[in-house]
């Protein structure tokens, strides 16, 4: 049987993207810190393991690398992008299984890997407005913290 959302179709576009990890665990967090938090209910979602970790220039992701590229610079021309939002988080699997980085230095990776895929999506997309977050586990929640980029 088919499911039909009670949410309503929305035909204006927001014109801002968002880069961030598919961990399911904090998926829910994010969706709530983009609408409400950033006032972006609407942004369209570049979801894959790392998130932004893939445009930080590591071998381990060169595929995942040029797919952002690709997918960032379409939806710039098709959507009229001009806000680009990355979101990084804590107790991050990519960083620990593909990359493998110590837990003792991943936020400090992390939040510099943000300035550079910053650098990265200006540098190939010409959008200005970039923003970075670290997404911290604060008890039972999730504290988004800007990274200055």
């Amino acid at each position: 049987m088919p499911f039909k959302s009670k949410i309503a179709y929305e035909v204006d576009r927001i014109h801002a993207a968002a880069i961030y990890c598919s961990d399911g665990r904090i998926g829910a967090q994010i969706d709530d810190f983009l609408a409400n938090g950033l006032n972006l209910p609407k942004v369209d979602r570049v979801c894959l393991p790392g998130g932004p970790a893939c445009l930080a220039g590591y071998v381990e992701a060169t595929l995942e690398h040029q797919g952002v590229v690709d997918e960032l610079n379409f939806l710039v021309e098709a959507h009229g992008l001009d806000r680009v939002i990355l979101i990084a988080h804590q107790s991050c699997a990519f960083y620990g299984g593909r990359l493998t980085v110590a837990e003792s230095r991943l936020q400090l990776i992390q939040e510099a890997d943000l300035v550079r895929a910053a650098a990265l999506v200006h540098q190939v997309t010409k959008v200005d407005n970039i923003e970075a977050y670290f997404a911290r586990i604060d008890g039972d929640s999730i504290v988004f913290e800007p990274v200055r980029v």
